[in-house]
């Protein structure tokens, strides 16, 4: 009687892991095969397209610190709001300040920000 993949896996489960890597390495052995190798084929190529789709980002402001005053300031100017839409996109934390921009603007937008004390994240 042939063992149904649910019960090979159940009992793999179960064994301890010292057992689990001499399983692994006695397969890898038999059928002449490196379960590392699927891996490492497989990150290059997730990662490169990963780098290809985004071409656009949005620049996240999660938290305006210690310096509030320094961001709006900061954010009226990447942004052309007034004072007081600027302060109130500042104080509505996490919030984008700017959607949509290539990753030069975003990451210089990013590099202000955060020397005016502002937290931001790259999405």
């Amino acid at each position: 009687m042939a063992l149904s993949k649910e019960d090979i896996l159940n009992a793999i489960a179960e064994m301890p892991v010292m057992d689990l890597v001499e399983l692994i390495a006695a397969a890898e052995e038999k059928f002449g095969v490196t379960a590392t190798a699927a891996v490492a084929a497989a990150a290059p190529a997730a990662a490169a397209e990963a780098a290809a789709e985004q071409t656009e980002f949005d620049v996240i402001m999660t938290s305006f610190g210690a310096n509030k005053v320094a961001v709006i300031k900061c954010v009226r100017s990447a942004t052309g709001l007034g004072l007081k839409e600027a302060k109130d996109l500042v104080e509505a934390a996490p919030k984008a300040i700017k959607e949509g921009v290539s990753k030069a603007d975003a990451e210089a937008l990013k590099k202000e920000l955060e020397e005016a004390g502002a937290a931001v994240e790259l999405k």
